[in-house]
């Protein structure tokens, strides 16, 4: 493959957000203080105006500065001090022991954490699993590191939310074609489904049975709705060198401008991140590492405010979206996402997803990021103002409405 034809592979025009931010009109539209329940909402990322940082973050940022070359310069897999907090607050998460010096890597995001776990296990011609629709970066690291994509599908429109919908077949057929890679995030963005006790036991078996890596993104999986239950998959029977979670405080905790992740388990592929995060970036940003200090020791309640707050949106937008005829919006068990898929429209896709930022003043991002059998759906990241939320999706109610064949 030429070096364009992999770079071609990353386009970033329709990535979340950059549509609008690459239009300085749409970027100026955003930024005007018209009236909450008219302004323009971009749901292709969560607004950390509208939710707040976990109380205290900037003061542990500022001692961070204040502390200067010993938090700026820290080790490439990031502060030992920092490490060792996160190590047991990270294992009675995920029901797993964490190596705090060896299994324990600090990355620029959890982007950054996917790029280096995906680089550490993933030659050219390897065969990957990947989920479809699942997060878009996926796809796009596999290919450009010149991996093999072998799909395994999920059902996300379906009417049994008692489980994810994994085609668990589909995943043993392709381990047995040959993938020793299996990447997926859960709950699963964009839908914010979440995968069964069953799913995930099933996952662990088929891996340890064929001697698979896992790759499992976990970033939401803290922002659990009532009555959501949630399978670690590190705490299942699975050869703990075989498995790499990723998590980090970002949407959730509304910290994403601080740019933090972490990737914990196998100390063989985290001593491969950490030799490729050495030339890539050094290490993630020294001061705001010091922010990780106040990740899982929020104050008592605020991650269950915090929760509700988002339940209470999510609700009003599938009302909204649900009265929409021919509209099916499957209910997100945990993190941010909707994937509603819309009726057959007048407009083609990309057309519509234009007109919904031209003329309602809407940013979603194309289903086409996430798998390219899922055109006829959108994304949106819930995590916004309540107010501002519901109407814009009044007015993309009223696009479809509009535009409907």
């Amino acid at each position: 493959m030429s070096i364009e034809a992999k770079f071609r592979k990353l386009g970033t025009d329709n990535a979340p957000g950059q549509e609008v931010r690459q239009s300085a009109s749409g970027l100026e539209a955003l930024m005007r203080g018209e009236p909450l329940e008219g302004r323009p909402v971009d749901f292709s990322h969560g607004d950390v105006d509208a939710h707040e940082p976990t109380p205290g973050a900037f003061d542990l940022f500022s001692a961070g500065v204040a502390a200067g070359a010993v938090q700026a310069y820290t080790e490439y897999r990031g502060d030992m001090g920092i490490r060792e907090l996160l190590a047991p607050r990270l294992a009675a998460f995920t029901g797993a022991p964490v190596d705090a010096r060896d299994g324990l890597i600090i990355t620029p995001g959890t982007q950054g954490a996917l790029f280096l776990a995906v680089a550490a296990t993933v030659a050219r011609g390897d065969k990957v699993a990947i989920v479809q629709p699942d997060y878009f970066a996926n796809r796009k690291l596999v290919e450009f590191f010149e991996g093999e994509m072998v799909p395994v599908q999920l059902d996300h429109v379906s009417a049994d939310e008692t489980r994810a919908g994994l085609d668990l077949t589909g995943l043993e057929d392709a381990f047995r074609a040959g993938a020793k890679v299996f990447l997926f995030s859960n709950p699963n963005n964009p839908a914010g489904v979440v995968y069964s006790a069953e799913e995930i036991g099933q996952i662990a078996a088929l891996a340890s049975r064929y001697g698979a890596t896992v790759i499992a993104d976990q970033l939401y999986s803290r922002l659990r709705y009532a009555g959501a239950s949630y399978t670690h998959l590190r705490a299942q029977a699975i050869d703990a060198e075989n498995v790499v979670t990723i998590m980090g405080p970002s949407k959730t905790e509304s910290l994403s401008g601080y740019r933090l992740g972490v990737a914990f388990g196998s100390t063989a592929i985290i001593a491969r991140m950490e030799k490729l995060q050495a030339i890539v970036s050094l290490r993630a940003a020294g001061y705001s590492q010091a922010v990780l200090r106040g990740w899982f020791d929020e104050a008592p309640g605020w991650m269950e405010d915090r929760i509700a707050q988002h339940q209470a949106i999510r609700d009003d937008l599938l009302r909204v979206l649900r009265g929409c005829e021919g509209v099916f919006a499957r209910t997100p068990q945990a993190g941010s996402y909707l994937f509603p898929r819309l009726p057959k429209l007048a407009l083609t896709p990309s057309d519509f997803v234009k007109a919904l930022r031209l003329q309602a003043g809407v940013v979603v991002t194309p289903g086409t990021e996430f798998s390219p059998h899922t055109a006829d759906s959108v994304r949106l990241n819930f995590s916004q103002d309540h107010t501002a939320a519901v109407a814009a999706a009044e007015r993309m109610v009223a696009l479809v409405e509009r535009y409907r064949a």
